[in-house]
């Protein structure tokens, strides 16, 4: 048997205090509680700022980047708006700063690569993600899976139904790896169960829940990884990518 303390990311620490808190916030005020977390990469053909009401509520600041969280009146609600990082870590320390200045709700929105032959630009509801990635089990227990908030899985369900929108339920595997999905892993992934693979649901799910708030995400297909031969970048998902936006305020509504 393995003791935890022999293999680093097991030492999962639950009971001692943080020496470093989240909590920063530029502006020093609170955020709407709720949160569309989007990974849009074409930025140039749909952004947050073309809304006229978007105004920049706060500034999360990094070493390397600064990013505006917005803020979005829609139907006399308050939200926030702000462009996730790539990756488990990068997005769950921004994701656990803006929970510590009043975010209570989560949407993220994103793409991701099917092991399965769904076609591309098809909408997932992920309910589970496997973790494989580091940065999950400083925030749960080791754990193989982590589940999404039910209540929220749930709530975007009817949000979807009520749009008339056409989507898929979906297990996920996020990696650090993106270079390290070798044939024989993908294949032992689709064995247990995941139709995509992505890079940060599972941490994203996991801060959410250990700081006591909600979180849900919704993906769409991008490149495919179903025929190991010959791997298909495809268009990356251009033609869902450039409807992310406009569907996440849309559904963020809705919830």
């Amino acid at each position: 048997m393995i003791n935890k303390n022999e293999i680093p990311i097991l030492e999962y620490d639950d009971n001692s205090k943080e020496v470093l808190r989240p909590g920063f916030s530029a502006n020093n005020r609170n955020l709407p509680k709720k949160l569309l977390f989007a990974f849009l990469h074409y930025p140039d053909e749909y952004t947050i700022e073309q809304y006229e009401q978007a105004r920049v509520l706060d500034m999360f600041v990094t070493i390397t980047k600064n990013t505006p969280i917005y803020g979005l009146e829609i139907d006399g609600e308050e939200i926030c708006v702000a462009q996730a990082p790539l990756g488990a870590s990068a997005s769950a320390e921004f994701l656990d700063q803006l929970i510590a200045c009043g975010v209570e709700e989560i949407l993220a929105i994103g793409s991701c690569g099917e092991l399965v032959d769904f076609g591309e630009n098809e909408f997932l509801l992920p309910t589970r993600a496997l973790r494989d990635e580091g940065t999950s089990y400083h925030y749960l227990p080791a754990k193989r899976f982590v589940d999404l908030n039910l209540e929220m899985v749930n709530r975007l369900k009817a949000a979807l139904d009520k749009l008339d929108l056409h989507y898929h339920e979906c297990t996920t595997w996020t990696t650090d790896g993106f270079f390290r999905e070798t044939e024989d892993m993908v294949k032992y992934r689709i064995d247990e169960g995941c139709q995509v693979v992505e890079m940060e649901c599972a941490a994203l799910a996991a801060c959410a829940e250990k700081r006591g708030a909600k979180f849900v995400q919704i993906l769409y297909t991008a490149d495919s990884l179903v025929n190991f031969e010959e791997y298909d970048e495809r268009s990356w998902g251009k033609k869902a990518a450039s409807k992310s936006l406009e569907l996440g305020l849309r559904l963020i509504r809705a919830l």
